[in-house]
């Protein structure tokens, strides 16, 4: 029998036969952030059982959670479309509008949430329905807009209307642009291109932001709403699915349209839909703002201001109808089942709801071979069941038809079977791809996971849900990373919200390996002293990168620069009058200083170094300094004696030119031929040297002094770190050396064997002709051919002595030497080749008695400072 409801009247003699009568009906209605879902709660969970219906599987699940935390798991079960968790003892009831029991389920407590949704083109019949009919035995309590008020008088007559005032304002701040939106703001949009505009924008100059759109699994959308609450991301992207109850700690709502595609045209948003969305802004006690986003796309970007008041004081047109369509149609034939799901209310309160997707579903198939097959009450039904898949894909009903069509082919027959359900599940199974991707795997993971829900439909039923389940929970997890990828810049997002902040207070630390984190993110690293921005990074979070780095770097600093410290300066070397640390400067030699003092120019990145850390480090670092600088004492000695009253004019001039050239001079180039006798002995007791060939000071000529002066960038000349006797001979002659023949030998050595070859000579009977051995020489490394260079730049003369007659026997003679005064430092083994003369010569001898300024040893009180 058909049990459509005609009039007020049906309508209370279809309560009284349920045997509810006597149940209590409230109607708890105002604008959101009013508490109705919590006193829902409250209410519901103070019955001995109970259900609420509401309009979203998201806040089925919230919902959920809540009373679980109350009642234990046991006792509370969620029921949806896709998903069933019932326990067999369940006593409460969390369910869609469309998976709640039509008629209330025989439970104590009845609710249904957003009741003003009855008004709804495409599921306004299902609320409508259960607004009618779904009743508790003890208390029904209806949660919506005060808008429904009058329809809801008029329909449910017996209903206790009560209206509760919003805990907060709501005020209206007209249009703010994306780079000025406060904190905690939600951004409202109509497509899903508009919305990853949106989104973008915000990665880009805010960190990024959550999104959130009716086309995400309710995980996904649960995740992204976590990275929101948790304070990960400011912002949240929307649609205006965002105003159907979602809790968020928003504080301000911008529309990036006021216009939107309602399935049939394109039209502006009415003052009752703007405020649903606008309502979201502000918790509790805590006041919300709304208002537009400037320079968004759609026909108008404000607000007028009837809308703005409507808005700011709750005042709205009244609903005057809502969606019906009769919930118990006839199944006796398909003509007579659409018959009655097209047939028009009489109460003028209700009107034929659109049509929807179902509908137009089973209108396609029932003119087509498979929809003519179908005969009887109950294949009817169970084809109309099988129409009323939603169409997760939204993929229209063409489409959707086909997959119906495809599906009813196995459901005729019975049963779904188990293994063509499991390939199907699995085809799914595939994390790979871009968001529209996995959105499109998803949207057809709802759909088997639907069907896998009906108890009549699939083999296996629990096990397949199960697999379907957790292949959905596995591609919302991969479609949310791809949206934080995509969408969220976590690293400017903490940076954004830390910035102004106390420097000091700024979550940044220093890894072992150079990088410095924002919050385990990185920025950068820190090369020696020196920040280096993330190469990574993109021109327009450059800045905000170094400004971070910049803002932390000087408590980074001083425990980099402690550590070094306290280390010894382990790694620092001093390398031609810089003090490096690796790649990195620490500091130079200032002009202007002395072997006996170092004085130290910081570079710039070590002035970074805030005090008392930074002077002690540069204490430290001079301390370090001068120890390396120990072992040129002896030319501290020359420097110091060459300013004493006590030495004359002449051996001012010698001791200058021995300082300007690092220890040694050549003696033709010394000007010793002007110095007093009386001067020598007061230069020998200084350490100076008069030899045959340089005027030298012997302790300058060893390892450590001459890598002192070489590191401290004095003397540039090459450097011979072993400072070996005799080398071979090389295009650059190393600071302490002079050339002989082919090799290369010691000044020091040289004067050893210089002198033993005068020693020779002033033992000889005949001056004019005597035998140097030459072992002393050879044990030094030095060739005989060397020798024979070096004693000719010292003056002697080789006389080679004639060669055995032919068929004579014996030894050869040894070479005999003379040795001839004038002729010294004249042989083709002296350094520098040939002495200049005339003007050259005097401009020669002027430098060699006053060192230049642009010579690198103008004075050494201008180098180690």
């Amino acid at each position: 029998m058909h049990k459509a409801v005609h009039g007020l009247a049906a309508i209370a003699s279809k309560c009284h036969t349920n045997g509810v009568t006597d149940s209590i009906i409230r109607a708890v209605l105002g604008p959101t952030n009013t508490g109705k879902t919590h006193l829902a709660i409250e209410r519901m969970c103070g019955h001995s059982s109970g259900a609420i219906g509401f309009p979203l599987r998201l806040l089925a699940r919230e919902v959920y959670d809540r009373v679980v935390a109350i009642k234990g798991e046991k006792q509370v079960a969620l029921i949806t479309g896709e998903e069933r968790i019932e326990p067999p003892d369940a006593r409460y009831f969390l369910c869609t509008a469309e998976a709640m029991p039509p008629d209330g389920g025989g439970h104590a407590f009845v609710a249904l949430d957003e009741a003003q949704l009855a008004a709804d083109r495409e599921r306004g019949h299902i609320f409508t329905d259960r607004l009618l009919h779904a009743r508790g035995r003890e208390e029904t309590m209806l949660l919506g807009a005060a808008t429904l008020e009058p329809v809801l008088k008029k329909l449910v007559p017996a209903a206790a209307v009560e209206e509760r005032p919003r805990f907060s304002t709501l005020t209206h701040i007209g249009p703010r642009k994306l780079s000025r939106l406060p904190p905690r703001s939600a951004i409202v949009a109509f497509s899903a291109e508009q919305v990853y505009t949106v989104a973008e924008m915000l990665r880009r100059h805010r960190g990024g932001s959550a999104v959130v759109m009716g086309a995400l699994s309710p995980e996904t959308r649960n995740r992204q709403v976590e990275l929101f609450q948790s304070g990960e991301v400011d912002y949240i992207v929307a649609t205006d699915a965002i105003g159907m109850g979602l809790n968020l700690d928003v504080t301000h709502v911008a529309f990036a349209a006021l216009t939107k595609f309602d399935g049939v045209r394109q039209r502006r948003l009415q003052p009752a839909e703007m405020a649903q969305i606008a309502g979201r802004a502000g918790r509790h006690q805590k006041d919300g703002t709304f208002g537009t986003l400037s320079g968004g796309r759609g026909s108008a970007l404000e607000f007028d201001e009837e809308e703005v008041y409507a808005i700011e004081e709750h005042r709205f047109a009244p609903i005057t109808h809502l969606c019906w369509r009769d919930s118990e149609p006839r199944f006796d034939t398909i003509s007579t089942l659409i018959a009655d799901l097209e047939r028009k209310p009489h109460e003028p309160e209700l009107r034929p709801a659109p049509e929807a997707i179902d509908l137009a579903v089973l209108k396609k198939l029932a003119g087509e071979p498979i929809g003519a097959a179908v005969r009887g009450a109950g294949n009817i039904r169970r084809f109309w069941e099988a129409c009323s898949l939603p169409d997760f894909r939204q993929s229209g009903a063409d489409t959707h038809a086909r997959f119906v069509a495809r599906l009813w082919q196995d459901l005729r027959e019975g049963y779904l079977g188990a293994d063509y359900v499991a390939a199907r599940i699995a085809e799914l199974d595939n994390m790979q791809g871009d968001i529209a991707t996995l959105q499109g795997r998803i949207a057809a993971i709802r759909s088997w996971a639907y069907i896998c829900q009906r108890p009549d439909w699939v083999l296996a039923r629990d096990e397949m849900a199960s697999r379907a389940r957790g292949v959905e929970a596995k591609l919302s997890d991969a479609l949310h990373a791809r949206l934080t990828e995509r969408f969220v810049n976590r690293r400017t997002a903490i940076l954004m919200k830390n910035l102004g902040n106390d420097p000091n207070l700024l979550p940044v630390t220093l890894d072992g390996d150079g990088a410095l984190r924002v919050e385990d993110e990185a920025i950068g690293t820190v090369e020696g002293f020196r920040f280096v921005v993330d190469p990574g990074a993109n021109h327009a979070d450059r800045k905000m990168l170094l400004s971070a780095g910049e803002k932390a770097l000087p408590r980074i600093l001083a425990g980099i620069a402690a550590k070094l410290r306290e280390s010894g300066f382990d790694g620092v070397e001093l390398s031609r009058g810089k003090i490096m640390w690796g790649p990195q400067e620490l500091a130079s030699l200032d002009d202007g200083a002395t072997t006996s003092r170092a004085r130290l120019k910081a570079s710039r990145e070590v002035d970074a170094i805030p005090d008392p850390e930074k002077s002690a480090f540069l204490t430290g670092l001079q301390a370090w300094t001068e120890q390396k600088f120990a072992s040129l004492a002896p030319l501290e000695k020359l420097e110091q004696a060459s300013a004493s009253p006590d030495a004359g004019s002449e051996a001012r001039a010698l001791l200058l030119n021995l300082t300007a050239g690092h220890g040694y001079v050549a003696r033709e180039d010394a000007g010793i031929q002007h110095l007093p006798k009386e001067m020598r002995p007061f230069l020998r007791r200084l350490g100076v040297t008069f030899g045959a060939l340089d005027v030298f000071a012997a302790a300058l000529l060893k390892p450590a002094p001459r890598a002192a002066l070489h590191a401290a960038g004095i003397d540039r000349r090459p450097l011979e770190a072993a400072m070996r006797s005799v080398l071979p001979g090389a295009h650059a002659v190393p600071a302490g050396y002079r050339p002989a023949g082919e090799q290369l030998v010691r000044v020091d050595v040289a004067e050893k064997l210089v002198r033993h070859a005068h020693e020779t000579r002033s033992k000889a009977k005949d001056e004019k002709s005597f035998v140097i051995d030459p072992s002393l020489a050879i044990s030094t490394g030095l060739t005989e051919a060397s020798i024979r260079r070096l004693l000719g730049a010292a003056g002697f003369k080789l006389q080679q002595p004639k060669a055995l007659a032919e068929g004579g026997f014996g030894p050869p003679a040894p070479d005999k030497w003379s040795w001839r005064p004038g002729a010294i430092g004249r042989s083709k083994g002296k350094r520098g080749g040939k002495k200049p003369t005339g003007k050259h010569a005097r401009k020669n001898q002027k430098q060699s008695s006053q060192p230049s300024e642009n010579s690198p040893f103008a004075g050494l009180a201008d180098l180690i400072r």
